[in-house]
């Protein structure tokens, strides 16, 4: 063997099934060894951001990483974004990079660069640059055993090109499944008078994993037995949704609104996540978003299991037998009339198939899909976890890669579908069955929005049009006809239901363009930071209210 079919044998044996490519010279021997290796799935993207965002996708979905292929440190550049994203969401990424053979690194060629020094921004727990053909399978199986382990990673492995050339590669055994212990008796015991104290005054904040059907069970039952409220990280990583599981309010994405969930909480209790901060820095408003009255506990980080803790939480707590509240089966009706962003959600929730996954990158024009899809049927809901954007079509191609017996919604913003449009050819390649719906409102719209919330003096011409998309305005149907998926415009919400339920009944890739104006447009953006300023001055009730009506 070569070192790089040793390598692709050691990727098999531990499991990972997919490789997600953009590959250059340095990678030629890797990709012919792909042929040495049956049961590893090769998936060619056309910019790297696509590679990397359908690898994060597949782990999401597949619970076990993908590999990625990439060309050298410009490669990895391009598809740095989503491997941040990833990062943030604690994301298994088994991330491979050419380079040129070690004996040429000296000659300083065009596309020479420091890998490692790039790498380190997404994978600050295992950067490992290969230096054998002997070494490298062990070195494969050291970064599987890091992307594994908990918290999930990228892992990046660094592949020089003589290295996977030469000869004498030895496959190494797989690294061991990892191990998550539960809290320990002495934290259960202490947040167990916590909450026997607290009651409704504590909240449960939910993440990662603590969003999957077991831990959200758990959770409810002890919110059910003791008045605990349940929340979630703003953008979490995969959730668990719809008709039979339990209703878990998710953190506003606008601190003032956030500032409103968290007002009278006096015990926040974090379950595989991270106590609330403000996404951005705003002149006069702090970011750490939890109350100087509140106490932050820990149940389990990220490295723990979090069923398990909560499990044992609620048998301290004598909830275990508790009935949780779950979700009644309801859609939203039929909508009807022009296009808006609202419909398009509307519509989503009343056609949504059972087992959907559903891919949230919509920005504001996804505003109303929780509360369209709450009581919908099972679905799992993926959002943008590190505010990258150009996510949501690349999580598309992998979440269908690795769940091909399910459907795949993605809903996407217009100025972030034009980061990683090239997902569309991979998605006609690969004959996947995904439906995308792009909201046209020719804006920036949330950059709009923040333009407004930061202070910045009024925009005139030159600013404004950095936020403005209308000239030319973007044509998504011919775009995802000219790589292979068949698309439609909608104009109307009878368009655009029409155009879902084809969709949704015919196998392979769609894109439905719903070209709908700003949700948060005209008046309602002049009004928007004026509201949100007023926001904790206002009775508890009235402000509650008021953030319900914006973001439910």
């Amino acid at each position: 063997m070569n070192g790089a079919q040793a390598l692709m044998q050691t990727l098999a044996d531990a499991g990972i099934e997919v490789c997600f490519t953009n590959p250059g010279t340095s990678e030629m021997h890797f990709v012919a060894a792909l042929d040495s290796e049956p049961r590893m799935r090769a998936v060619l993207a056309l910019f790297e951001g696509v590679a990397t965002g359908a690898a994060d996708g597949y782990a999401r979905m597949a619970g076990k990483p993908a590999a990625t292929l990439l060309h050298l440190g410009c490669g990895l550049g391009n598809g740095l974004a989503n491997l941040h994203n990833a990062r943030k969401g604690k994301v298994p990424v088994v991330n491979i990079v050419g380079d040129h053979a070690t004996t040429h690194v000296p000659y300083d060629a065009q596309l020479q660069s420091d890998i490692e020094t790039v790498a380190r921004n997404v994978s600050p727990g295992f950067v490992r640059t290969a230096q054998s053909t002997a070494q490298l399978a062990q070195d494969a199986a050291d970064a599987i055993a890091a992307a594994r382990g908990l918290p999930g990673q990228v892992a990046t492995l660094i592949l020089p090109a003589d290295v996977s050339w030469g000869e004498g590669g030895v496959p190494c055994p797989p690294p061991p499944p990892p191990a998550a212990p539960a809290a320990d008796e002495a934290a259960i015991a202490a947040l167990a008078q916590v909450l026997r104290a607290g009651g409704q005054r504590c909240a449960l904040l939910l993440g990662g994993q603590a969003l999957r059907e077991s831990a959200l069970l758990a959770a409810a039952r002890l919110a059910a037995h003791c008045g605990v409220r349940l929340l979630a990280e703003v953008f979490p990583t995969r959730m668990e949704r719809g008709a039979g599981l339990p209703f878990v309010e998710r953190i506003a994405y606008l601190a003032e609104m956030a500032g409103v969930q968290l007002a009278d909480v006096e015990h926040l209790v974090l379950v595989d996540a991270k106590a609330p901060v403000s996404f951005f820095a705003y002149p006069g408003k702090k970011s750490d978003l939890v109350p100087a009255t509140c106490t932050v506990h820990t149940l389990a980080t990220p490295a723990q299991d979090a069923a398990a803790s909560l499990k044992l939480l609620a048998r301290a707590l004598g909830a275990a037998q508790a009935a949780p509240a779950l979700e009644p089966a309801q859609r939203p009706p039929r909508p009807r009339g022009p296009l808006t962003a609202p419909k398009v959600c509307k519509a989503v929730g009343h056609l949504l198939p059972e087992g959907a996954i559903l891919i949230d990158e919509a920005i504001t024009s996804g505003l109303m899909l929780g509360v369209m899809t709450r009581g919908g049927p099972r679905h799992d809901l993926i959002t943008l976890t590190g505010g990258a954007i150009g996510q949501g079509l690349p999580n598309a191609v992998g979440a269908a890669i690795a769940c091909p017996d399910r459907p795949v919604l993605a809903l996407i913003g217009d100025g972030t579908a034009m980061y990683t449009i090239q997902a569309l050819w991979t998605m006609a390649r690969e004959h996947l069955n995904v439906t995308a719906i792009i909201f046209n409102n020719a804006a920036y719209s949330v950059l709009n929005v923040e333009l407004e919330r930061v202070g910045a003096q009024e925009a005139g011409p030159k600013a404004q049009s950095q936020l403005d998309l209308g000239g030319p305005v973007l044509n998504f149907a011919q775009l995802a006809q000219g790589m292979g998926v068949h698309a439609v415009r909608a104009r109307t919400a009878e368009e655009l239901c029409q155009a879902l339920e084809y969709a949704l009944a015919q196998p392979g890739p769609h894109l439905i363009e719903a070209l709908v104006p700003e949700s948060l447009g005209g008046a309602k953006r002049k009004v928007l930071p004026w509201l949100l300023r007023s926001l904790p001055s206002l009775p508890q009730p009235l402000a509650r209210a008021l953030k319900k009506k914006i973001a439910p």
